[in-house]
């Protein structure tokens, strides 16, 4: 097997294993059988489970952008586009596989303690924060309301995915579409 389907295996497994288990709870054996891949390969590419940790939170984060940039890209107004990423998260939240926000979990189990994940879990969140910056200033909300307005709606969203981490619902992210569109009246985002 060479690397690069060594590595997908093993980032696949590990991604499954933490979401389910978390991951204090999950040994390099047990991604090592997961996988099908040998633990010499494993520590190969991987020398220890924050480095595994962090590539799998990596490209995680590639994963909810490009999911999030699909969403909104798929409606025309900024007000759609600002309300597409809630709909994106009732999609997520309702899938079977949905153990909760994988920033928000690894960084309650490391965060304190393992500066990459934190690092890794924050830049994340500011991104959420930064694509909704962009489109409410699409909307021609001027810079100071505008990031203020961006941040109250990352909080929303944010809030939704712990909710429904934790509650299994995806009532979480209709609320937080509907609180939403409280903030846009109010900031007068209608285009």
């Amino acid at each position: 097997m060479d690397a690069a389907t060594a590595e997908a295996r093993l980032l696949d497994a590990a991604e499954t294993l933490f979401d389910e288990r978390g991951v204090q709870a999950v040994g390099m054996d047990a991604i090592r059988s997961a996988s099908g891949v040998s633990l010499k390969r494993l520590y190969q590419l991987f020398p220890s489970k924050d480095d595994l940790l962090e590539a799998v939170l990596r490209r995680r984060d590639e994963t909810v952008r490009s999911g999030i940039e699909r969403a909104t890209a798929a409606h025309e107004s900024p007000r759609e586009r600002v309300l597409a990423v809630f709909d994106h998260l009732e999609e997520w939240f309702g899938r079977d596989t949905f153990r909760g926000c994988s920033f928000i979990n690894a960084f309650g189990e490391l965060g304190g303690v393992s500066q990459g994940v934190a690092d890794i879990a924050r830049a994340n969140k500011r991104s959420l924060q930064d694509h909704f910056a962009e489109l409410v200033a699409a909307a021609g909300t001027p810079p100071g309301p505008a990031d203020r307005l961006a941040a109250q709606l990352a909080v929303l969203a944010n809030g939704a995915m712990a909710t429904a981490g934790i509650t299994g619902s995806q009532d979480p992210a209709r609320h937080a579409r509907d609180a939403a569109k409280t903030l846009l009246d109010a900031a007068d985002v209608r285009s």
